[in-house]
């Protein structure tokens, strides 16, 4: 089994160093989440690369090292976007072709960079798991080499240097919080950590539906599923690596996972508090500190922003359902007598408590209504479960039957 050590990552940094391609991130505190943990914290910006994502390090790392060696004419690579971007920028970057697999699924924003970077890109499966087996078929002819995205000692190494970065930004560190994938990122953060700083602290998270990494360490080897399905796409890779895990292994504290609504309120937070628009995969470490599996009370932490690749209409998705949860968009269902003005009466009630009536359907089709009765549904914003609550107390005043219906 390969290792990968501190020595390794200083050398992947040396070979970084003075790169525009790869950027020292910054980190920067956040009294809200300081506030809402009862810790200091500390956000390392990594979504602030050029390719949005701490992939490039990586990537660029290996990319110099085949350019080195001077005897791939291409390379090929699988991901579901931001491996993809990190190995498209670093291969043009040092003049090398490259192919990048990406499975149907990946979003188009993240498609649409990589191709943007000089990358060709073919569209294959539906998962990443699908996307590396026709990568690696692609990779057994002459002179391409296969780039994975965790499964490699340059990749590893390269994504370890954010660790160097961390210990030098942030010297009293107590714990770093960081999402798993596949495994480099915190696979490398522990190889840079272990030596220097073996007290500090590393907490994993996972998607909870995408999550295998904590039944890997319970069985004692890496298990890979195919059942995959989270809004933190950047680390559905659905499996670790012999080399990750075993890294994770030896340097991981432990490992908490997060549910898909926990990760829309880590995204909604950084957006709110923070101003950094996030993916899912990106605000996986803020999830963890927002639910109750990790206690960091009186600690300095920093939670790892992995990635920014987030699709506009994914962000939309999420900003409905924060909405909905708060409360902040209700939808109103109101029994009414089908008749002229009830539709003004009940608008007019709405828009005096400062409510907006984003849209109103009007139902009679409807087995439980009486004859000559109706429904009608507004969609309303209010700012929360205060205001919501007295716009309905206000219909069923006047003597309407209201149920709220999301």
């Amino acid at each position: 089994m390969v290792e990968i050590t501190r020595a390794d990552v200083l050398s992947a940094r040396e070979r970084l160093d003075g790169s525009s391609l790869v950027q020292r991130t910054p980190v920067e505190f956040s009294r809200s989440l300081s506030d809402v943990s009862g810790a200091d914290v500390f956000l390392k910006m990594e979504h602030l690369q050029r390719t949005g994502s701490f992939k490039t390090r990586g990537a660029y790392n290996k990319l110099l090292n085949v350019a080195e060696r001077g005897d791939i004419e291409e390379v090929v690579a699988a991901s579901a976007g931001n491996h993809a971007q990190g190995v498209a920028l670093a291969a043009a970057e040092t003049g090398v072709p490259s192919t990048i697999v990406m499975p149907t699924t990946a979003p188009q924003t993240k498609i649409d960079a990589t191709r943007g970077y000089g990358a060709e890109v073919v569209l294959e499966g539906v998962n990443f798991g699908e996307a590396v087996s026709h990568a690696e078929a692609l990779a057994e002819r002459d002179g391409v080499e296969l780039v994975h995205a965790f499964d490699d000692p340059a990749i590893v190494a390269g994504q370890g240097t954010l660790g160097l970065e961390l210990l030098e930004d942030v010297p009293d560190l107590d714990t770093v919080v960081v999402p798993i994938g596949g495994g480099g990122l915190i696979g490398g953060i522990g190889a840079a950590l272990a030596e220097e700083r073996p007290d500090v602290r590393i907490v994993g998270v996972q998607a909870s539906d995408a999550a295998t990494v904590p039944e890997s360490l319970e069985k004692g080897q890496p298990l890979p599923t195919d059942d995959v399905d989270t809004i933190a796409d950047g680390i559905a890779t659905g499996s670790t690596a012999e080399l990750t895990f075993s890294l994770i292994d030896e340097h991981v504290d432990e490992v908490v996972t997060v549910s898909e609504s926990e990760l829309a309120s880590g995204i909604v937070l950084l957006l709110e508090r923070a101003k950094q628009l996030v993916e899912g995969a990106g605000a996986a470490s803020v999830a963890a500190l927002l639910g109750d599996q990790l206690d960091v009370t009186g600690e300095t932490v920093v939670p790892v922003l992995s990635g920014g690749n987030l699709d506009m209409s994914r962000l939309q998705t999420i900003l409905t359902h924060e909405l909905t949860a708060r409360r902040q968009m209700i939808r109103l269902q109101v029994r009414i007598d089908d008749g002229p003005g009830r539709m003004a009466d009940i608008s007019q009630r709405i828009g005096d408590l400062g409510a907006n009536i984003r849209t109103v359907h009007h139902y009679r089709a409807d087995g439980s209504l009486s004859v000559g009765e109706a429904f009608l549904v507004f969609l309303v914003e209010t700012s929360g479960d205060s205001h919501a609550a007295a716009i309905i107390e206000s219909i069923e005043r006047e003597g309407y039957e209201v149920t709220q219906v999301n």
